[in-house]
């Protein structure tokens, strides 16, 4: 996350991310000491962003194009208990040429579980950083903290 929001005296809240989703955990997602395992919450966050980047109403990759992540961090903060749900909070940080960088909270009961952020970069079908087209970077600016899109 940017240094603004690791630095806010104030937790995080859901209410924070304008692109809010969930996702159930299951039994399966759990380890040995009986809570959720640390990879499952990168699976969580992936929820999030592909619903940012690939929504079939609203594509935001040119033709023969795709998102890919190229960088993933996490912090973890608590831990995530089965059953129940997850509330994944998306919004963009920054906006590049052809990456942006995406800022995501998980939240469990209404508590910040961890918090991750991830570069993703528009490519074409080679592997090569393709410009954001216009109607991507229009979506995108509209999730942007302090963005007048």
């Amino acid at each position: 996350m940017n240094d603004q929001v690791a630095k806010a005296s104030e937790p995080l809240s859901l209410d924070d991310f304008p692109l809010r989703t969930f996702d159930k955990i299951r039994y399966r997602d759990t380890d040995r000491q009986g809570h959720v395992n640390n990879a499952v919450f990168a699976t969580l966050l992936d929820t999030g962003r592909v619903e940012l980047f690939y929504d079939p109403d609203r594509p935001l990759a040119d033709p023969g194009c795709s998102f890919v992540t190229a960088r993933l961090t996490i912090d973890f903060k608590a831990e995530i208990k089965w059953p129940g749900r997850v509330d994944i909070g998306t919004r963009v940080g920054k906006i590049g040429r052809s990456s942006s960088t995406i800022e995501q909270a998980l939240f469990q009961d209404g508590r910040c579980v961890a918090t991750g952020a991830a570069v993703v970069v528009h490519v074409d079908a080679g592997g090569r950083g393709r410009q954001l087209p216009p109607a991507a970077l229009d979506v995108l600016r509209a999730i942007q903290p302090g963005s007048d899109a």
